[in-house]
């Protein structure tokens, strides 16, 4: 016999999913002021029944996305953690430490939708407090898994962190959005952002690493 009795929490699981790829794509391309339940719905495919019988509201959404996006990134962030751990000293290891901290930061997302659904995010979080709370836990977390990695970069390659670890870690997050934003208003394509971020978190490791110790 076949076990039916979790299907419906399936197909409610896969609906919720869509809905929330779909809004953050219209989220991150209008605004959440301008979008639309109706657009959203259009863009996952689905009616505004199947909408409210997820979410009560357009803002309980995008509360939801929010923290969707937010335990994503740093999902991402500790996998790309765990994938340098696991490997050791192997080759396939950047060498530099300036290369192991960006490919971190990289993990939590730089394509053009990422960058625009988060400072999306950012500007609400300045006018609402409850996504203002549920941003800075984002940034809390990723802050904390970015400052942990560099204490471990620090440690097994002998270098020395010319300021706080936690400091260090504000300071490549802070640049890092700064350059992928600019990269955006400027055009750029992915190769594009992934360059103007390079070079922007390069200077900040000249700034804070010593790679003479």
């Amino acid at each position: 016999m076949t076990d039916t009795s979790s299907a419906p929490t399936r197909r409610r699981e896969n609906t919720r999913q869509r809905l929330l790829e779909a809004a953050a794509q219209v989220f991150a391309e209008v605004g959440l002021d301008a979008a639309s339940v109706e657009a959203v719905c259009e863009a996952a495919g689905y009616t505004r029944g199947a909408f409210y019988s997820n979410f009560a509201s357009k803002e309980e959404l995008f509360l939801d996305l929010a923290a969707d996006t937010a335990a994503r990134q740093v999902e991402a962030v500790r996998a790309r953690i765990a994938q340098i751990t696991a490997s050791g000293t192997s080759a396939d290891v950047p060498e530099e430490a300036l290369a192991i901290v960006r490919e971190v930061l990289e993990a939590a997302g730089h394509d053009r939708l990422d960058v625009l659904l988060m400072g999306e995010i950012r500007n609400h979080a300045l006018r609402n407090p409850t996504v203002a709370a549920a941003y800075q836990r984002q940034v809390d977390t990723m802050r904390a898994e970015v400052a942990q990695i560099i204490l471990e970069i620090a440690r097994g390659k002998d270098l020395r962190v010319r300021v706080p670890e936690l400091a260090a870690a504000d300071l490549f997050m802070t640049v890092w959005a700064s350059a992928a934003e600019a990269a955006v208003m400027a055009g750029a394509d992915q190769a594009g952002m992934r360059r103007r971020i390079g070079e922007a978190l390069a200077v900040v490791a000249e700034l804070v690493i010593d790679q003479r110790c």
